[in-house]
């Protein structure tokens, strides 16, 4: 344990104030730590302290515990207190007098909405006006309630699919999106002169009592300073509201089941409510997920892309199968209801479909609704991230779609909506879907939004209901017209310090070496996001027009390719694939070589 990290260890112990919880658990790291000088306790206590938990386009996401490179309430106090200052500098209307506001919504977490109103209390401190749920509520609830309600910025409380030891802070710009690179640079760089202890203002001490007797206490709390608001019912009504503004068209759902899950999140009532409203009334609930519960128990890791998450509903679709009763379809959204996994039951199984497959699917259905009722806007405009299969692009063209390319996060799809917005032009986006689940097909948030991504499903699967088969089937269709497309997303988990080094290692060995080195197949054309550079096999060299990122991508000479980037939210390295070919071996073949060839290359890079 170095001198530094002792030092921080002894600021936490020597704060008055430290909560019981983290004053014993780090007080019991150090007695294990100078018991064995070195090991496990040392190693967790360098955990603890070698970094501040960073703050970045997809806000700050941690373990929670002790420790400045943890999520608990100082780490929270400090990040909002960066903000506030931000939005002080920015965003206060001098002139006018005006309060800035910012909105507050939180997930199902442990400790979301103790962190919360941790928030809500530091703007309030710093005379911010507060708007707050009073229960949890979705993430795109929050970005709907940041519009709805003029504020400057929101804040969500939710570690999204993370395991239960994480919690996590997204922060919200004016227009409902998530801070883009620029804002998000200007709110670290305040946040980093911050001092955790000692520059922080807060309110929070002034208020004692459950969850709800505080937000009763703090919102008559005013005498003239900044306003804590309890967000109406008529918010989320309006919420849901507009989701189902969005709906292709009433379906006949007779005869056509489905199983939902909220995996222990916040979709439960918002999903529910919405499917109850288009028709879906045979709508079966997977009971041990239903209620709200940070622990997850029975879905240790409440990601809706991995199989692993939809154990618990793909079991009740056997068993009401086995009842002769078999639901057509599985929906399970993660915590915090912006993303949503899809299982279809084809040829007397259940087939899981990936984040591309569903974003293929719904992008074909919204542009057939749209062409047979008349309403597909002139020009029409879609989005993807460029990691999401270009098999969009292809079906996108045939129906006259602009098909925009953007980084990897919802954040740039919603950026687009606000640029057309800002030119009078929103109602040509038409959809944007990201390859991990995530599906908007609306104005009304700048997030992915799974309570709308279950409406429109639940009218896809019935629709091909009506036409006699499956979203398989009409996923085939459309292979056969625009070839077989493979995707495959790679994930090398590397925790830690020295994960962190070598996902660092990866990426420039990756930048540094030639293709010829790295790649068997040769290499057309290299992008790299972070020089904003793209170079071409002949050596020409022309510029991105994308955000600096660590991203980097390989286009090798039959068309695949290759796209690295560390992780924004969980300590791992991505690498995605993508291949296409006439036949479906063909592009399975090909995805396999290729997956294969960089498992051996990550491997060989130490």
């Amino acid at each position: 344990m170095t001198n530094e990290i002792t030092e921080k260890l002894r600021l936490w112990l020597a704060q008055p104030d430290l909560e019981a919880a983290l004053r014993a658990e780090l007080s019991a790291l150090e007695q294990a730590a100078v018991r064995a000088s070195s090991g496990a306790a040392a190693d967790a206590l360098n955990d603890r302290f070698y970094r501040d938990l960073e703050f970045g386009t997809a806000g700050m996401r941690g373990i929670l515990g002790a420790g400045s490179n943890r999520m608990n309430i100082y780490t929270v106090r400090r990040i909002t207190q960066g903000l506030a200052n931000y939005i002080n500098d920015e965003k206060r209307d001098t002139a006018g007098g005006k309060r800035p506001s910012v909105a507050i919504g939180y997930d199902n977490r442990i400790q979301s909405d103790v962190f919360a109103f941790e928030t809500a209390c530091v703007l309030l401190a710093n005379g911010i006006d507060v708007y707050i749920y009073p229960r949890l509520a979705p993430t795109p609830a929050l970005s709907f309630a940041v519009r709805h309600c003029g504020c400057d910025a929101g804040v969500m409380i939710t570690a999204s699919h993370n395991t239960k030891e994480y919690n996590g802070y997204k922060v919200y710009d004016a227009a409902g999106e998530q801070s883009l690179p620029e804002e998000a640079d200007a709110i670290a760089a305040r946040i980093e002169r911050v001092d955790i202890f000692g520059e922080v203002k807060t309110c929070a001490s002034d208020f004692d009592g459950a969850f709800a007797e505080r937000l009763a206490a703090a919102r008559c709390a005013g005498d003239g300073a900044a306003r804590l608001t309890i967000l109406p019912e008529s918010v989320m009504d309006a919420y849901i509201d507009a989701v189902l503004a969005l709906s292709m068209g009433k379906r006949n759902f007779s005869g056509f089941s489905a199983v939902y899950t909220p995996l222990n999140g916040t979709g439960n009532l918002p999903v529910r409510r919405a499917l109850a409203v288009i028709g879906l009334t045979d709508l079966h609930i997977v009971r041990e997920q239903e209620n709200p519960d940070g622990a997850f128990p029975t879905c240790p890791y409440p990601n809706p892309e991995k199989k692993e998450a939809l154990a618990r509903g793909l079991a009740l679709c056997e068993r009401l199968r086995a009842e002769g009763r078999p639901p057509d379809i599985l929906m399970a959204t993660d915590p915090d209801c912006d993303r949503v996994g899809v299982a279809v039951l084809h040829e007397g199984a259940y087939r899981l479909l990936t984040g591309n497959e569903v974003g293929i699917l719904l992008l074909d259905f919204i542009c057939r609704s749209r062409e047979a009722a008349g309403t597909m806007p002139k020009n029409p405009v879609a989005v993807k991230t460029i990691v999401s299969s270009p098999l969009a692009a292809v079906v996108a063209a045939r129906y006259g779609v602009e098909m925009i390319n953007v980084l990897t996060g919802f954040k740039f799809i919603g950026r687009e909506i606000t640029r057309l917005e800002e030119k009078g032009e929103a109602e040509r986006y038409i959809f944007g879907f990201e390859e991990s689940c995530g599906y908007m097909s609306g104005t009304h948030v700048r997030d992915k939004d799974a309570v709308n991504a279950c409406v429109l499903i639940a009218e896809l699967a019935a629709s091909c209901k009506e036409e006699r088969h499956t979203l398989i089937d009409r996923l085939e269709e459309i292979y056969r017209s625009y070839g077989f497309f493979e995707n495959v997303l790679l994930e090398f988990a590397m925790v830690g310090e020295s994960g962190m080094k070598r996902i660092g290692r990866i990426m420039r060995a990756l930048r540094e070496r030639s293709p010829q080195e790295l790649f068997h197949a040769p290499v057309a054309e290299t992008a790299d996001c972070l020089s904003s550079r793209r170079r071409v096999a002949d050596g020409c060299e022309s510029g991105i027009d994308l955000p600096k990122a660590d991203v980097l991508e390989f286009v090798f000479s039959d068309g695949s390719s290759v796209i690295a980037r560390p992780s924004g939210t969980e300590p791992k390295l991505k690498i995605y694939l993508a291949v296409s070919g006439a036949t479906r071996e063909a592009s399975a073949s090909a995805a396999q070589a290729l997956r294969e060839e960089i498992g051996a290359l990550v491997d060989g890079i130490i």
